[in-house]
């Protein structure tokens, strides 16, 4: 399962970042380089549960 879900983790991962970046640039005051790395930052940490998750339904999937 581990394989799978790093997998999706890898295109969940970029997904995400770019979301909360875009995110970050669009709050006033939060737009400035520190802002975009904490959002980015957040993005990654975010990819990892969602990862799990969804590799888990794949793995289950497979297995039925």
């Amino acid at each position: 399962m581990f394989k799978i879900t790093a997998l999706v983790h890898v295109m969940a991962m970029p997904v995400l970042m770019g979301i909360f970046v875009i995110a970050a640039l669009n709050i006033p005051g939060f737009n400035d380089s520190r802002g975009i790395l904490l959002a980015a930052a957040a993005g990654f940490v975010v990819a990892i549960p969602v990862s799990w998750f969804v590799g888990s339904r794949i793995w289950r999937a497979r297995r039925a």
